[in-house]
């Protein structure tokens, strides 16, 4: 079942430019390439990017994002981070955008998955199957402990500003997920969703969250974005393994998160409290 694109009216209005592209390589680098070129003024904060055939998408770690033509989005989004008195927001702070982005989407397939007409709506209300979604630290967005969307963020030339791209699966059945842990809207439940619908709630989230953010001068305790994030990171209070940059392995139980963003991870091997600030993380399940 192929999305009905349709012209993004509602999405339009969240932002202040939004194009849709009938196919992109990466809509990560059709975006960078505008927000760094000869017409960069014409892409504001907040513009975006996007499509439903993405050829070359990436993932986190290096991997391949793939899906099949009309069945899912591919977003990105540039941000120019500039605080109240005009000056632009550190580059230390920009490790928040991930977190910011990947909360903001887990709210919108919240949303979505709460809104949907039920499959079993036959049933008492008590006995209607409740979906958990969740963030997977850092940006994976989890239904039932399946993904079905992913953030990768990119730094623009000098700190310029950042693009954040992420892919959702929207209406993908079971012969079209990439991995056997992915899911998509569509199988969750039962019912195509209105692309349109569902990236304005993307957008209306991170939009609020971001101008929050910018507000408390990159403050993630004064913005309430650490606790935002707190609340949805399913990573918190799960014994988790942690691939490492240079391959070695942390497995302990992630705790909290840091006011820089890192995930506290207690190491079983020693019971000391280690930061992480990047890595590929692995619900355990014992």
């Amino acid at each position: 079942m192929e999305l009905s694109v349709g012209e993004f009216a509602t999405s339009r209005d969240v932002v202040p430019r939004l194009e849709y592209l009938d196919e992109a390589g990466s809509t990560n680098d059709v975006l960078v390439a505008h927000g760094t070129g000869a017409d960069a003024a014409a892409w504001p904060d907040l513009s975006v990017v996007v499509t439903d055939s993405q050829t070359r998408g990436r993932g986190r770690m290096g991997r391949i994002w793939l899906a099949p033509t009309g069945k899912s989005l591919a977003i990105s989004v540039l941000l120019r981070p500039t605080l109240p008195g005009g000056e632009p927001l550190p580059a230390a702070d920009f490790g928040w955008f991930p977190l910011l982005a990947g909360a903001a989407m887990t709210r919108a397939v919240r949303d979505e998955v709460d809104a949907a007409p039920s499959l079993v709506d036959h049933l008492p209300e008590e006995e209607i199957p409740a979906h958990e979604v969740v963030l997977k630290w850092p940006n994976d967005v989890l239904i039932d402990g399946y993904k079905v969307s992913g953030i990768l963020s990119e730094l623009l030339p000098g700190a310029q500003g950042v693009v954040i791209g992420a892919g959702l699966n929207v209406s993908l059945d079971e012969h079209d997920l990439p991995t056997l842990t992915s899911t998509s809207l569509l199988l969750v439940t039962g019912h195509a969703p209105d692309p349109d619908v569902v990236l304005a709630r993307y957008l209306t989230e991170l939009r609020s969250m971001y101008q929050d953010f910018l507000a408390a001068a990159g403050d993630p305790v004064a913005s309430g974005l650490l606790a935002h994030v707190t609340r949805l990171c399913g990573t918190l209070g799960s014994p988790v393994r942690v691939e490492l940059p240079g391959g070695a392995d942390l497995i302990g139980t992630a705790e909290a998160l840091d006011p820089l963003g890192r995930l506290l991870v207690r190491n079983q091997a020693n019971d000391e409290l280690q930061a992480v600030a990047a890595g590929d993380v692995t619900h355990l399940r014992y």
